[in-house]
């Protein structure tokens, strides 16, 4: 299957190449040039412009905007294994694209405050988009964007505010920040903590900076619900018609696989889903398939940028790799997982500091595909802030994989006993035969393992929880593609 699959793609490729168009000849040189370009607020941003050398066409080239994650800049990554500027000089630029690369807002060479995809980061874009297609042999009817990360979500922002784009390609990214950061009420302090450091604290806008100081403390949680909500775009998704391709991480602790498939349940256009093993941790993040899914938007842009009918939005539209890596399994529609159920009793009492673990018999060779959710018979006569549930595999060899975790905010909670329900992040993991499911229950996802580091916050000294039955709903692939 693997050989046939990289033949597929060989043929492919080739195709491509005899389809291109007189005047977008395929593997060509090309010239890089440096700018600062100065936005309408002064600020000025650093970008690189790649233009394929020899005549365009009577248009001008089709082109591309690539934008990068989080702390990085138009010439590093992190967790993928191409920079912006890499993926221009290897993917695009050779084959006909024009493409504009830079450093977003407060990253690397450029000046300016980070406000997280605000309304000065869409700006930027804007302005750039036209800098690219007033100023350059660029056809500004087939501009295409692809970023990852925080790059991605300014995607996301584009295509529901009318940027003048024809296809998009979103990568490990969100689309509701809220259920990414704060779901149910609860703080992921140890995400958030992660991503601050990301950027220096004097590039900061005050409202970020103030927020910031919140979440890692759990205060203002409603203002920091809002505030995320300002910079998701779940709920506009119905009305985006651009050609979109996303491609999210199996097991992405930051953006689970239900921010691209939510958005897939509900755009009008033409959509392709890809989830593999790239992301954010713990994520693989395989040097093969950064290749594979490099050729596979370069074949969406080919598509809908320069009109090749290269096959690509007539396949399977939801593509699913093995973990770990191989080619992955084509589906015709998002696969309809079956529900596994367990029940454990309780009668344990869980304090500031403890914990309550219930764990299964064993089980055979599974893979998760969905949202798992916890419900727990919970009261507590001190006040107990917030519960977390972290669901882990313990496999036959003594190893344990988490698989989610979640958490909720309990305070309206009272000695009488009442159900809290859990929700999980949704990450695709294969679980191997023989082993057992494993929900831990307690303040913060370390109670778990002292490497948990997503839910930080702790609960005052002397609170107490008094834990019924626990109940686990669990949804798996009811054929897994992993082995």
């Amino acid at each position: 299957m693997h050989l046939v699959r990289r033949l597929f793609i060989v043929l492919a490729v080739a195709l491509t190449a005899a389809l291109v168009p007189a005047g977008r000849a395929a593997a060509g040189d090309f010239t890089q040039t440096e700018v600062r370009v100065t936005m309408s607020d002064s600020a000025r941003i650093a970008v690189s412009y790649f233009e394929p050398t020899g005549t365009p066409p009577a248009a001008g080239w089709p082109a591309v905007v690539l934008l990068h994650g989080l702390g990085q800049t138009r010439n590093s990554s992190d967790f993928v294994n191409w920079s912006p500027n890499s993926m221009a000089q290897k993917f695009f630029a050779p084959e006909g694209y024009a493409v504009l690369t830079y450093d977003a807002r407060a990253h690397g060479e450029s000046e300016g405050l980070f406000t997280l995809d605000g309304p000065r980061e869409l700006a930027d874009l804007r302005e750039l988009l036209t800098w690219l297609t007033t100023r350059h042999p660029v056809d500004a009817a087939h501009v295409g964007a692809y970023g990852a990360s925080y790059g991605g979500a300014l995607v996301w922002r584009a295509a529901v505010e009318g940027l003048s784009l024809a296809a998009i390609a979103p990568a490990a990214t969100w689309t509701d920040l809220r259920e990414a950061l704060a779901p149910q009420g609860h703080v992921r302090a140890g995400i958030i903590l992660g991503f601050s450091q990301d950027i220096p604290r004097e590039r900061y806008g005050y409202e970020e900076l103030k927020l910031l100081s919140d979440a890692v403390a759990e205060q203002n949680v409603p203002a920091i619900r809002a505030y995320l909500a300002t910079r998701s775009t779940r709920s506009q998704l119905g009305s985006v018609r651009i050609p979109t391709f996303m491609l999210q991480g199996r097991r992405d602790f930051a953006f689970d696989a239900d921010q691209a498939i939510s958005a897939f349940r509900v755009l009008k256009g033409p959509k392709r889903l890809y989830l593999g093993d790239f992301g954010h941790a713990p994520a693989t993040n395989p040097p093969a398939e950064f290749d594979y899914a490099a050729l596979e938007v370069r074949a969406w842009f080919d598509r809908f940028l320069k009109g090749i009918p290269n096959g690509i939005d007539k396949r399977p539209p939801v593509e699913i790799a093995p973990d770990p890596w191989s080619p992955p399994k084509s589906f015709k529609a998002l696969p309809k997982p079956r529900g596994l159920t367990f029940t454990f009793r309780g009668g344990r009492t869980l304090s500031a500091e403890g914990k309550v673990a219930r764990t299964t018999a064993k089980v055979r060779h599974l893979e998760s595909f969905g949202a798992p959710v916890v419900t727990v018979s919970f009261a507590t006569p001190t006040g107990y802030r917030h519960l977390v549930a972290v669901l882990s595999a313990v496999t036959p060899s003594g190893s344990e994989i988490v698989i989610s975790d979640g958490g909720t905010d309990t305070q309206t909670s009272g000695k009488k006993a009442r159900t809290v329900t859990i929700k999980l992040q949704n990450e695709v993991t294969s679980i191997p035969a023989g082993s057992r499911l494993r929900v831990t229950l307690g303040a913060r996802s370390t109670v778990q393992n002292v490497g948990n580091l997503v839910y930080l916050i702790p609960v005052p000294e002397g609170s107490v929880a008094h834990i019924g039955r626990v109940t686990l709903t669990f949804p798996v692939l009811r054929t897994p593609v992993s082995r």
